[in-house]
């Protein structure tokens, strides 16, 4: 008996437009308080969104705007920033 293959979920960056299997990406948040974190078990509830895990991507989606297109809020400059150094932190 053959075996079926597992479809792997993948998500698209917004920083590099890549798509990408969502585990090798970090998921940014809007939790139902409205509060903007970055998810790096991928478990929290809100509305997410995906970036390579790759400071480059980050810079790019907040310099588009494309992280509060998505998650519909606009996030302050302190949160990106905090962002940014947890995110150099973890990789």
């Amino acid at each position: 008996m053959e075996q079926k293959k597992r479809k792997i979920p993948e998500r698209r960056c917004l920083g590099c437009n890549e798509h990408k299997p969502k585990a090798e990406l970090l998921r940014v948040v809007r939790t139902p308080e409205g509060t903007v974190a970055l998810d790096f078990k991928g478990k929290m509830n809100g509305r997410g969104a995906y970036i390579c895990k790759d400071l480059g991507c980050l810079k790019k989606a907040r310099k588009s705007g494309r992280i509060e297109k998505s998650l519909e809020c606009t996030i302050p400059e302190e949160v990106y920033d905090t962002m940014e150094k947890e995110l150099g932190d973890n990789v």
